[in-house]
């Protein structure tokens, strides 16, 4: 697939949380805008900064080439007038696609935050490609409440092959959530979406992650599964004869198998549980 990647200034980087984000953060941090894994069931598909694009979802990123002196100057106000920051990074991307191996942009981001630490942040990825900022991130969790949360949506290959074919594969997500974990950062497995998986799941996320979430193409993209709905989700998973994974209630069938092999204090479904370290 060829992606259409351009150099562009921002005239912003912090953007005020709204919505989803609320509950647990003050900003959101898109190093990027587009992303190159063009997940099928994702939700900025359904967003204005891809609806008036001419060009399809995954088959362009611009790369925010001043984003790491925006933060520096946006956190510095932020500080003179007493605001909490508190970040999810990334919203509407995912900071370490692949560009960002030759781009650099959320590493110097991060970079920017050892001098300049928010309260909280939030890494959220599915990507492999964060080990390279390691050692940035094992700095950083002194200075501010770090969290890493890898999207790892099922352990069945043929599932991401099918959804996110795009995608890291799930044995190297796996891979680099423990390398994050036994770097001492805290770590989340983000089951989101929900997709069809073995029954051995949650096995295979025992001693890497500490908290798992849990949230569905339904109570999880934003508009109660109108959007999930409008990429033709329903008929992908009838397609293929999984109808029983999109049921509206997934995710309570999900966490109560989950529960059976953690402790209930690992297990969080949705908003509500969604972002802990507020």
């Amino acid at each position: 697939m060829v992606i259409e990647i351009r150099d562009i200034v921002s005239k912003s980087i912090l953007s005020e949380a709204k919505g989803y984000l609320d509950i647990g953060f003050t900003h959101s941090l898109n190093p990027y805008s587009g992303c190159a894994f063009a997940c099928k069931y994702c939700y900025v598909r359904e967003m204005p900064i891809q609806k008036f694009k001419q060009i399809p979802w995954g088959e362009w990123v611009d790369i925010k080439s001043n984003a790491a002196d925006i933060y520096r100057k946006e956190v510095i106000k932020l500080r003179r007038k007493n605001k909490p920051i508190h970040i999810f990074m990334s919203s509407a991307t995912d900071p370490y696609q692949p560009i960002e191996r030759e781009a650099g942009i959320t590493r110097r981001i991060l970079q920017e935050m050892l001098e300049y630490p928010p309260d909280l942040i939030q890494i959220q990825t599915r990507s492999p490609l964060i080990l390279k900022d390691l050692d940035i991130i094992a700095e950083l969790k002194d200075k501010c409440e770090v969290l890493v949360s890898m999207t790892i949506e099922t352990d069945r290959e043929d599932m991401k092959q099918l959804f996110a074919p795009y995608a890291p594969g799930i044995k190297l997500r796996l891979k680099a959530l423990r390398d994050v974990h036994d770097a001492g950062i805290m770590t989340q497995a983000a089951i989101s979406p929900v997709l069809p998986f073995t029954p051995d799941f949650p096995k295979t996320l025992e001693g890497i992650a500490d908290r798992i979430w849990i949230d569905t193409l339904s109570i999880g993209d934003g508009s109660m599964g109108k959007r999930s709905k409008r990429l033709g989700m329903p008929q992908l998973f009838d397609d293929h004869d999984l109808t029983d994974w999109y049921r509206s209630d997934i995710h309570v069938r999900v966490e109560t198998y989950f529960r059976s092999f953690y402790p209930t204090e690992m297990i969080h479904v949705s908003k509500s549980e969604a972002f802990p370290l507020r």
